[in-house]
């Protein structure tokens, strides 16, 4: 067995095996010896079937086993070779070559090693950053959101007509050439007029319309309508309005502070401080995302410079490579199919990012040890399983597709990331400061 390596740097190594024949042979020859001591075939006493007649029964799943034994054994002797910690190991190796002849196994391959960041200085990394503000226009604004959301329906007492803004309560029956229509009809249905949830021209008709008045109004149904019977046709609704509502705004008080807080010492003042921090936050958050993270991960892959390994490096070439595909026509799709040189050229397109996106993970990884920052598997699964009840999502179907999916790793690493950022940031601390 004659072996050879070469490290191409810190991350890679290549190695070249060039393996005789009968080595394979000897170790099918052991390997077909100890399953004769365990089956039993017909005419044998069992644990004494010859090597001979076991190879005839299983000759190519032999082969196929002492190969792999010999290769395992070949890639040990190489990793002492060179140096190499098995544990330093990361993902599978890259098969350059595994050619077989009547007299050799030929086998060339790059080993890939998890590379030693040193991360000293990355706070130097940390970009600067002003707290954004909040202006009395934007809190009075909120304020005003927050009344609104509390107002109450009530009834109106007056002798006036229905108007803008106003709840209608009401019952209609609509027809179709003097014939009622299936789902057409309804009772005590309440309508807000201007909220355009009816046929364009409804709710205008109604305005105007008193209490207890009866009315006929004829509209078309748009081209678009969903149901099919219904699209195009013109129509006439009779309408009987039993009550017009309308909405009470509460007064932006302390009142409504207790309201909204559920707290009975709550004030107008505390109430204010509350909004203005939430605001503030939300606009953190936003510069974080829009700005801030994109410009610490910049800093950082321009700051550190290391080996990458090349396996890691070509599995994120070919997530980014299937993720630009899926947007490209069929025509596209099936043109990098048929052409080698289209599709080296969509992975070329995708290599440079592909490359910042691993070295990024690898840096992240080695800041969040520094700093301490981790994320369990069960911080991982709660934030999906609130994610999916907030979407309206089956909370175990989508748990179950990210595990079988192998995304799990992909979504801590996000965890970890948006942690490790907050922390450095000091985000948590900087509003209300």
């Amino acid at each position: 067995m004659d072996i050879s390596t070469e490290k191409k740097n810190a991350a890679n190594v290549d190695i070249s095996a060039k393996i005789g024949k009968e080595e394979v042979e000897k170790r099918v020859d052991k390997i077909a010896a100890e399953t004769g001591r365990k089956i039993k075939v017909d005419g044998f006493r069992k644990g004494k079937v010859p090597p001979a007649i076991v190879k005839k029964l299983y000759g190519e799943q032999l082969e196929q086993d002492a190969e792999t034994e010999v290769i395992r054994e070949m890639m040990e002797k190489a990793y002492e070779e060179a140096g190499i910690d098995a544990s330093a190991i990361i993902g599978d190796p890259i098969f350059k070559k595994y050619d077989k002849t009547e007299e050799f196994i030929e086998v060339e391959m790059t080993v890939c090693l998890r590379p030693d960041v040193d991360v000293e200085g990355y706070g130097e990394c940390v970009p600067s950053y002003e707290v954004p503000e909040v202006s009395e226009e934007e809190l009075n604004e909120r304020l005003q959101k927050l009344a609104k959301q509390s107002a109450k329906t009530v009834e109106v007492e007056d002798d006036r007509g229905l108007e803008e803004g106003d709840i209608a309560l009401f019952d209609f029956t609509g027809y179709i050439d003097d014939e009622a229509f299936e789902g057409g009809k309804a009772e005590n249905y309440e309508l807000e007029i201007g909220s355009g949830q009816f046929i364009p021209g409804f709710e205008e008709q109604m305005k105007g319309m008193k209490k207890g008045e009866s009315k006929s109004i004829e509209v078309t149904f748009p081209e678009d309508y969903q149901a099919e019977n219904l699209k195009g046709k013109k129509a006439r609704f009779d309408i009987v309005l039993h009550a017009i509502k309308e909405k009470k705004i509460p007064e932006i008080d302390d009142e409504l502070a207790k309201s909204v807080t559920h707290k009975e010492d709550a004030t107008l003042e505390t109430l204010k401080k509350q909004v203005k921090e939430q605001i503030a936050t939300e606009k953190l958050s936003k510069l974080y995302n829009e700005e801030l993270k994109q410009k610490l991960l910049e800093n950082l892959i321009e700051k550190f410079d290391f080996d990458l390994p090349e396996n890691i490096v070509e599995q994120e070439i070919d997530n980014l490579a299937n993720q630009k595909a899926s947007s490209m026509s069929k025509e596209e799709i099936e043109e990098i199919r048929n052409s080698s040189e289209k599709l080296d050229e969509l992975r070329d397109s995708v290599r440079e990012d592909a490359q910042s996106s691993v070295k990024a993970t690898f840096i992240v990884d080695a800041v969040a040890k520094a700093e301490d920052v981790k994320v369990d598997d069960q911080e991982v699964t709660q934030a999906l399983y609130y994610e999916a009840i907030m979407t309206g999502q089956d909370p175990e179907a989508v748990i179950k597709y990210y595990q079988q999916n192998n995304l799990l790793p992909a979504i801590k690493m996000g965890m970890i990331e948006d942690r490790l950022f907050a922390k450095v940031l000091d985000l948590d601390n900087a509003v209300g400061k």
